[in-house]
């Protein structure tokens, strides 16, 4: 009995579940196996400017990176358009506070919420839903700018059952093809916005179940979709249920169950991308991203793995030091 020896990764092998979007056994494997600076490089990348940089805590340099933009084209006098993540208020208010810090015009800036949820109807949430996107782009960012520096609210947009059909043109309009910027940080489905791996985006039914591999009409038609109203992914809701808006609590019946988002399109476009991996549950080792952060940046490029379209495009992408640490199987180590 002193010899025994467990070694978790043999005797035991089985398929993952029907839910789990992507399946790929060798693949999860191979970035499973990966951690620290292994992270940033990689020969299958299909952008040249497709970069990954792993660094202690990159959320101010996200912060950083939207001012530095954002005042330069004031000071230009050149208009500047944003496309952004919500809840943020963590970006949100030091954001602010730097504008009215440094006095920054934002006359001609407009900003773009990524998506909105919905009811089981389609009814998109109103701004007065305060777990809602809207809601906290216009109080944390919006409302936080000094108002003779605010940008003009018809400036502010987010998605709406009167213009979701048409958001993504309306973002194509206004920026005159394509977002200066648009800021991400994938869901535990690998979503960017919520361009989950669902029929809506995948289109095809089979590759959605794993009885194929898409191939390049299916990613074509996933890349060109647009903005519209879709049923989320049962992970989308679980991980949603973890964030403070909804008590941190697994509380997934309070989860609204549809969503508007930006389409692929919408991300393809944009002419600058930023993305950044390092949410944790509440400042502990726990993360659901870790995982999904290998496959985004190093698995292949799949619509059942949504964010990894980045790496067609010349993208910055930064991993927290914490969501790049190694991890395996930790038997004395619970939830």
């Amino acid at each position: 009995m002193n010899d025994f020896k467990f070694d978790p990764a043999t005797g035991f092998d089985f398929a993952p579940a029907s839910f789990v979007p992507f399946k790929d056994k060798k693949v999860c494997e191979y970035v499973r196996s990966m951690s620290g600076k292994e992270l940033e490089k990689h020969e299958d990348w299909q952008h040249p400017e497709f970069n990954v940089k792993v660094m202690m805590n990159p959320h101010p340099v996200l912060i950083a990176t939207l001012f530095s933009r954002l005042k330069a084209a004031s000071e230009a006098g050149k208009p500047f358009s944003m496309i952004l993540g919500n809840p943020e208020p963590d970006t949100y208010i030091p954001l602010a506070q730097l504008i009215n810090y440094f006095g920054v015009d934002c006359s001609k800036v407009s900003i773009f919420a990524e998506d909105e949820w919905a009811d089981q109807d389609g009814n998109i949430a109103p701004i007065t839903y305060g777990a809602g996107f809207a809601h906290s782009m216009l109080k944390y960012l919006v409302n936080q700018i000094d108002p003779k520096l605010r940008m003009p609210l018809e400036n502010v947009y987010y998605p709406t059952n009167k213009n979701i059909d048409s958001y993504s043109d309306i973002i194509n309009d206004v920026t005159e093809g394509g977002a200066d910027i648009i800021s991400t940080s994938p869901g535990w489905t690998g979503h960017v916005a919520f361009v989950d791996p669902i029929i809506e985006f995948v289109h095809d039914p089979d590759v959605l179940s794993g009885k194929k591999a898409p191939d390049e009409a299916c990613i074509k038609a996933w890349l060109e979709t647009k903005a519209q109203l879709v049923n989320l992914h049962p992970m989308t809701i679980m991980q949603n249920s973890l964030n403070g808006t909804f008590g941190q609590s697994g509380d997934i019946a309070n989860v609204p169950p549809m969503a508007a988002t930006i389409g692929p399109i919408d991300v393809m476009r944009a002419k600058e991308r930023i993305e950044v991996h390092a949410l944790a549950t509440c400042g502990t080792f726990s993360s659901w991203q870790r995982m999904t952060s290998r496959l985004v940046t190093h698995g292949p490029v799949t619509p059942l793995v949504p964010s990894s379209m980045l790496q067609t495009k010349k993208t910055q992408v930064y991993i927290a030091d914490e969501l790049a640490a190694p991890f395996e199987c930790w038997e004395k180590v619970g939830y």
